[in-house]
């Protein structure tokens, strides 16, 4: 196939005709609804049961649209590193969060994206990340020292649902954000929920109406911070930093930009670390041997449990890194990753015609025999120096790749190392026996009792 038909994000070809996808095996499922219910009722199952059928290129019908997936670490790297600049993520992920959280930065493509990214990046350097750990530290250790008075059952998920808001407020709105704290973080609430809503138009009553709301409050609130922000100068926050934030050429960022980023980033910081965190906790709850040794390696930092958390103590965690990737790579908290191509492209001998949704599912690569034996059970070494010297590095992307690989990444590292540290310093955490959690895999991990845990002090 030529390579004609080249697109901008911009001037996205429509959807093909799915007859011109009838040479790629598959199936499309029930009329109209197609294969959607089953990929919400059991997506890893659905997939796993697809590529054993049809192969690791197939047709599929989900949300409305003839689609095509592609699997294993080579489609991984055709799609996310994406060199030729084949797929479109705005057109891509943009039905899915464009109505509440238009041009976040993983909604821009290309060049655009590439000058937003570099003018975001300011705020994830050294010395702003330092400011950041002192104020996750210190909303990190409240926390636990509550959790540690209150010895018994505790449910992970929303424990980890409130503090992830409430590091999310200060790290990145400021310490000083005021009384409104709570109005912000139930907005926040309300747009995540909406942004997988089933119903997709804000009516009466319904979810995506709340989050339609919480979107003109949220809007409301930047938009009188940001000329306060930038007159007053300063700031270690990431809000602060962002109104600083220039382009290539010195141009400020505009007062829209700001918002569109400051709300993709919220979002993003505080609901995927809430999964990430909850799969980490329920990991450590069902492995007591490793749940010590990462206690010992807390241990070994040699800091009072009142000290605060350096830079140099986090890089001294590798163990702790290891495990919290071993949960990553088990419950990948972005399981699935559209895109839209804008050319013709190939792959594994297949056609694929411009304007076709694609999608690439890290759960599916992330449990692959071939690659990670035994990929049901938790260990921490498959992330040792010499396990991952010879892997493939498309074949662990819970945090994406190439252009859009998360610009937050480290920030996400830094905070899961600092819970590390004051959650197993204080506390020692177990299931109960014969209790397994009941994980909802899409759109974003979350055990759907909030996973029972005992925890007690230590």
């Amino acid at each position: 196939m030529s390579m004609q038909n080249v697109a901008s994000s911009a001037n996205i070809p429509v959807p093909p005709n799915p007859k011109a996808l009838r040479h790629i095996p598959g199936n499309e499922g029930w009329p109209f609804i197609g294969n959607t219910l089953a990929v919400l009722a059991d997506p890893k199952g659905q997939i796993e049961k697809s590529a054993a059928k049809y192969g690791l290129i197939y047709r599929t019908h989900l949300f409305g649209e003839t689609s095509v997936t592609m699997l294993g670490p080579e489609a991984n790297e055709l799609v996310l590193f994406d060199k030729a600049h084949l797929f479109s993520s705005t057109h891509g992920w943009g039905p899915i969060l464009g109505r509440l959280f238009p041009r976040g930065l993983m909604l821009l493509d290309f060049e655009e994206h590439r000058l937003h990214r570099r003018a975001l990046s300011v705020a994830f350097k050294s010395e702003p990340m330092k400011s950041y750990l002192v104020d996750l530290d210190r909303g990190i250790a409240a926390r636990v020292k509550q959790w540690k008075a209150q010895p018994g059952e505790m449910l992970v998920y929303p424990a980890m649902k409130q503090l992830t808001l409430d590091l999310a407020a200060t790290s990145f709105l400021g310490a000083e954000i005021g009384p409104e704290v709570d109005e912000i973080t139930g907005a926040f609430i309300d747009m995540v929920a909406a942004a997988v809503a089933p119903i997709r138009r804000p009516l009466p009553f319904t979810q995506m109406a709340r989050g339609v709301a919480g979107r003109k409050r949220i809007v409301a609130y930047f938009a009188e911070q940001i000329p306060i922000r930038r007159a007053r100068g300063g700031g270690d926050d990431l809000f602060s930093q962002l109104c600083q934030a220039t382009h290539e050429n010195g141009a400020l960022l505009s007062t829209q930009d700001i918002i569109d980023h400051m709300s993709f980033l919220m979002m993003a910081a505080h609901d995927t670390l809430t999964s990430s965190l909850t799969s980490f906790v329920g990991e450590l709850a069902a492995h007591p041997e490793w749940q010590q040794r990462l206690r010992e390696e807390v241990k070994g930092l040699g800091i009072e449990a009142n000290d605060p958390t350096s830079v140099a103590n986090l890089e001294k965690m590798p163990l702790s890194e290891m495990a919290f990737k071993e949960a990553l790579r088990l419950k990948p908290p972005v399981p699935s990753m559209p895109r839209r191509a804008v050319r013709d492209f190939s792959f594994r001998g297949y056609d694929v015609p411009a304007g076709t949704q694609v999608g690439v599912n890290p759960l599916f690569t992330h449990h692959m025999p071939q690659i990670w034996p035994e990929p049901d059970k938790f260990d921490p070494m498959r992330f040792s120096d010499e396990a991952q010297r010879t892997r493939n590095r498309f074949a662990w992307v819970p945090y994406g790749g190439g252009a859009h690989m998360c610009l937050g990444l480290h920030f996400a590292y830094m905070q899961a190392k600092c819970f590390a540290r004051h959650f197993l310093q204080n506390l020692e955490v177990s299931l109960e026996p014969g209790y397994k959690a009941d994980w909802q895999m899409w759109p974003i991990p979350k055990p759907r009792d909030g996973l029972r845990v005992t925890v007690k002090a230590v």
